[in-house]
């Protein structure tokens, strides 16, 4: 029995390396997933060439600054706690020549009382350094992240806003790294770089370490380069003041990270020169799941806001007349084949193989696709290390978890049909801990 599976599985990897065509059906079932797997390959060379031409790019720059405009750091807080206290710490001790105004946003300050004591604690000694100036804003009713940042956003006096996470700290060149892209007017938004701050702590947030420099630090500096970032993230995003009040700040709903990435892109059709930039060296940390259970629930939010805003929310606004053709190709290729088609190819191929092939030879179509796999993340993961990443050292002692990172992407894949079936039947984001229900039952989607 044991040899029988075994030479199953030598026989289907053999007929998928072999190359050739499929001479009955069972063959066809066997080049399907891989064909699925190879769609990904131009997205994978495309950030190639990116960080390619982000490596000779940054060869050629100038170092010398001359502007150094006023930022304004809204944090939103909800139940971080001394926590706080610490990312106020991080942005006030910045090494910028620049005004930073830090806006402490505490949402629902009744019942997050330590919070809002923890950011008060701070007051004076942020406020005693040159160039710095703390700000406490209590929102005593909880409204959720949007009516934080819009909040943050009316008072703010900076040139430039961030919108930050209250458990998040960051590198202390970050203000630096971030607000030198808008030396050039044309940069409307900049996205930053995030880092797992707890990865020691479990095996899942040591992959998820991994997964945020491969598809962050890395992922992120390919494609700024052909500026079709694909999401400015909630924990860390920076944007031009006068741009985002124009555009009347955020909106509300859920997932308001990939919301104001795609209303920015709607600007772009008309105005191709606009663009969103990313800076691999302007870095946050934040905390990660730690167990499995808590990291699937999490994915289950993030993976279904993808549905509730490509289907129900932007579905008529994806064309190229607003994205321009380069992120209208990008939104219909990375956002519905890769994110919400994909999954759904994945889960139905596999269920597919179990049912029709032997085991076998199921074995051998998943070895070939894992080495497959294997490979292009070696690649992918030296080339972050060697290119891009501002702490090699550190970052090449991951490469004993690669071979667990092919099995790590099945699984969230298959997560991911979930929350999207979920979003698409029982509309999930409108139960979201993002907001209150109050909030979510009034938008209109």
């Amino acid at each position: 029995m044991v040899f029988d599976t075994l030479d199953q599985a030598i026989h289907a990897f053999e007929v998928l390396s072999a190359g050739s065509n499929a001479r009955s059906f069972s063959e066809l079932v066997l080049k399907f997933f891989p064909f699925v797997l190879l769609l990904e390959l131009p997205l994978y060379l495309l950030v190639v060439a990116g960080i390619a031409r982000y490596g000779v790019r940054r060869l050629r720059r100038d170092q010398q600054r001359e502007k150094y405009p006023s930022v304004s750091c809204l944090i939103t807080c909800y139940s971080e706690g001394d926590d706080v206290s610490k990312t106020i710490g991080s942005l006030a001790h910045q090494m910028y020549r620049g005004h930073i105004e830090i806006i402490a946003l505490i949402d629902g300050a009744v019942q997050n009382k330590d919070t809002y004591l923890a950011a008060t604690s701070s007051l004076a000694a942020v406020n005693a350094l040159p160039n710095r100036r703390l700000i406490v804003l209590p929102k005593w009713q909880r409204g959720g992240r949007v009516s934080s940042l819009n909040a943050g956003l009316s008072i703010a006096t900076g040139e430039v806003v961030m919108a930050l996470d209250g458990d998040t700290s960051f590198d202390n060149d970050m203000v630096a790294q971030a607000t030198r892209h808008f030396d050039d007017p044309n940069v409307v938004a900049l996205a930053g770089c995030l880092r797992v701050r707890n990865a020691a702590d479990s095996l899942v947030a040591r992959l998820q370490a991994l997964e945020y420099m491969l598809s962050i630090g890395a992922g992120k500096t390919g494609l700024a380069e052909f500026n079709i970032i694909n999401n400015i993230s909630g924990a860390f995003g920076v944007f031009r003041t006068s741009f985002i009040r124009n555009m009347g700040g955020w909106d509300a709903g859920t997932a308001e990270d990939l919301d104001i990435t795609m209303r920015i892109k709607q600007y772009f059709g008309q105005n191709p020169k606009l663009r969103i930039a990313f800076e691999p060296h302007a870095v946050g940390h934040t905390d990660a799941p730690t167990s499995w259970r808590v990291f699937f629930r999490q994915r289950l939010r993030w993976d279904g806001d993808l549905y509730y805003l490509f289907v129900r929310k932007y579905l008529q606004n994806i064309r190229p007349g607003l994205l321009g053709w380069r992120n209208f190709l990008f939104t219909l290729v990375n956002g519905f084949l890769m994110q919400v088609i994909m999954p759904f190819f994945i889960v139905f191929y596999t269920g597919l193989m179990l049912w029709y092939l032997p085991l076998g030879s199921v074995l051998g179509v998943l070895a070939f696709v894992y080495l497959i796999y294997l490979a292009s993340v070696i690649l992918f993961f030296l080339l972050y290390v060697v290119a891009i990443s501002e702490r090699p050292g550190q970052d090449i002692g991951y490469v004993v978890f690669l071979p667990l990172v092919p099995l790590f992407a099945f699984a969230t894949r298959v997560n991911s049909a979930l929350s999207l079936l979920q979003e698409a039947v029982l509309k999930s984001h409108l139960d979201s801990s993002m907001a209150p229900w109050w909030v979510l039952k009034k938008t209109k989607f």
